[in-house]
């Protein structure tokens, strides 16, 4: 057990655990310290010193997120001293930073702009040192990096390095020549970058965004030639709300569906009906592995298999572990397989000439950008995906389109790619991916369901790094009797730090799996890089149990049970694996450099 340390903050007492900061102890009594670097997720860092405040007994102010709290400490985070101080640190954050407020994409939610609001910072305190030769890179289908407005807090480096372990970015130089840089200061798309935008979620201003294509859709929409097809993913409808007035983990989908279908968007549809197919897809993948393993012997079998549906972790094995990418599942993520049906299947189904469909997936991941673009999604023939926006450009579509989102009616999804089940839904949280492929194929092998009360594997649900679970085999149907007693033993791993540990296992050939699921992005997608800003431990958690929640009220809560997707089988893809399913469902990754 912890030792309590008892100090005052602001006349009010408090005590705190050991090792807390000043910081800690002054959210435990509601008592508001402003911080620019500090960031829940991440180390202490004491950067910005916004935070400072004044010990008693001490000379100088002490930054509040670094200094630990102290028996006895008496703090003032409000006296005349640390007022004026913070108003200078500001002023001169201020002072280097582009000022163009009403063009910049955070300008609602920066917290530069905020605090300098809060306290009456103007442009005149001190001579502007902006350098005027920075420009802003937009070399990745991703990310944008603007030094201009840059504060030097380095949550962005401590994110790509502490959370994820890739060190994209760093700090470069000292002084006043001190930036936030990539290796060599090269392009981002040059760069060990995996897009999945943690740390453009975790920037305090608009140093670091998405690249953003709204308009490129506004002008799709508006054009009577094209059919504008919109499919939505999981953790999009627990999280849009946050945009649009509503509280953190509220479901929105009813009236994201209505809010789409008043923008003109021709067919909204569901990213969970191609994550149900995922599953059937990915599923029999497993079987087919395990049954060359355990019944023909066949020791070439790439096993544990690892799934591949999240873009920002698939760059990362290929620029980090790249001879043992067998160990990827072949299937296409679910935003790719929707786009290769859209232009393929549904263009079939509707008449639609596949030239004029113009498909565009609502993700909350900056890597989906990314994965849109490359050279291996053209399985329809034609660029499978036309676009990937983020959960915060659909909320800003929504409040370009002149929309109270409050005040709409709920729809349903249109049909013909629009029918899902709970697992489906469940794919937007970590853990979900193995939960719903688990559900399908113990029954296809036993003909019964998983063994856990309402289907709920709860062993792979959680916020640990990484979960580990086994279910083992009984009672198998004749076709699967080699597995009959076999231990199915699976992990679950999220955040690319932990996607290492994982990986580095295999590379020793110490794994104990059948099967891994890895999300690049803490909680999975419901943490991802594009969703609202901000995300902490605490939102997460509300955005989770939203998909669980949305889980447990559906019909159906296995994928193969899909009417559409076994419509989808019957009518055009004939079986799972089959010659149509690998051209248009199945793909291929590529070694990448280190460095």
């Amino acid at each position: 057990m912890n030792n309590k340390i008892n100090l005052t903050i602001d006349g009010i007492k408090v005590a705190v655990d050991e090792g807390q900061s000043i910081l800690d102890a002054a959210k435990k009594v509601n008592v508001k310290i402003p911080t620019l670097c500090h960031h829940e997720d991440l180390c202490v860092a004491g950067n910005c010193r916004v935070c400072v405040v004044e010990v008693e007994g001490m000379r100088n102010l002490q930054a509040s997120c670094a200094y630990p709290a102290q028996e006895g400490m008496v703090i003032r985070t409000n006296s005349a001293m640390v007022r004026r101080s913070r108003r200078d640190i500001i002023s001169l954050l201020v002072s280097e930073h582009s000022t163009q407020c009403t063009t910049c994409y955070r300008s609602t939610n920066c917290e530069l702009q905020t605090l300098a609001a809060e306290y009456n910072v103007d442009n005149d305190m001190f001579l502007s040192v902006l350098k005027s030769n920075l420009e802003v890179d937009r070399s990745s289908w991703s990310i944008e990096k603007d030094d201009k407005k840059c504060i030097r807090c380095q949550r962005c480096v401590r994110t790509c390095a502490e959370l994820q372990g890739v060190n994209a970015i760093g700090v470069a130089h000292k002084g006043k020549e001190m930036k936030i840089s990539t290796f060599l200061d090269l392009p981002l798309n040059e760069v060990v970058c995996v897009n999945c935008g943690q740390c453009v979620n975790r920037c305090p201003t608009g140093a670091l965004t998405e690249r953003r294509y709204y308009n490129e859709i506004w002008d799709a929409i508006g054009d009577p030639e094209k059919h504008v097809v919109m499919n939505t993913a999981p953790s999009v409808r627990v999280a849009l709300g946050e945009m649009l007035g509503y509280p953190v983990g509220t479901r929105v989908t009813g009236k994201m569906v209505t809010a789409m279908k008043k923008m003109g968007i021709d067919s909204v549809l569901d990213t969970d009906f191609s994550a149900d197919l995922t599953i059937v897809e990915e599923g029999n993948e497993l079987l087919s592995r395990l049954k060359m393993a355990v019944k023909e012997g066949d020791t070439n079998v790439s096993l544990p298999m690892i799934t591949s549906c999240s873009p920002g972790w698939v760059k990362f094995i290929e620029h980090m572990y790249p001879d043992h990418l067998g160990h990827l599942s072949t299937c296409k993520s679910p935003q790719q397989m929707f786009g290769a049906l859209a232009k393929t299947y549904y263009a079939e189904k509707t008449g639609i000439n596949p030239e004029n469909i113009v498909s565009v997936a609502i993700m909350p991941c900056a890597a989906k950008k990314y994965e849109a673009n490359r050279a291996e999604m053209n399985g329809s023939s034609f660029r499978d995906v036309d676009a990937g926006l983020t959960t915060r450009e659909l909320g800003h579509m929504i409040k370009q389109a002149g929309l109270n989102f409050l005040d709409l009616d709920e729809s349903k999804y249109d049909s013909i790619m629009g029918e899902s089940t709970g697992a489906g839904v469940i794919f937007g949280a970590t853990g979900g991916v193995m939960e719903a492929a688990l559900r399908t194929a113990y029954e296809v092998v036993t003909g019964r369901d998983v063994p856990f009360e309402n289907l709920n594997i709860t062993p792979v649900r959680g916020e640990e790094g990484i979960k580990e679970a086994s279910i083992r085999i009984n009672g198998c149907l004749p076709e699967w009797d080699f597995l009959e007693g076999v231990e199915l033993r699976v992990a679950v791993a999220h955040g690319l730090i932990n996607a290492r540990k994982i990986m580095d296992q295999i590379a020793k050939g110490e794994s104990p799996y059948h099967f891994i699921e890895i999300m690049a992005c803490p909680g999975g997608c419901i943490g991802g890089g594009g969703q609202p800003i901000p995300t902490n431990a605490e939102i997460r958690r509300k955005r989770t149990k939203a998909i669980y929640d949305e889980d447990m009220g559906m019909p159906l809560r296995k994928s193969h049970e899909n009417p559409e997707i076994v419509t989808l089988y019957n009518d055009y893809l004939k079986e799972p694996l089959g010659h149509k399913s690998h051209e248009l469902l199945h793909t291929h990754y590529r070694k990448r450099n280190r460095y």
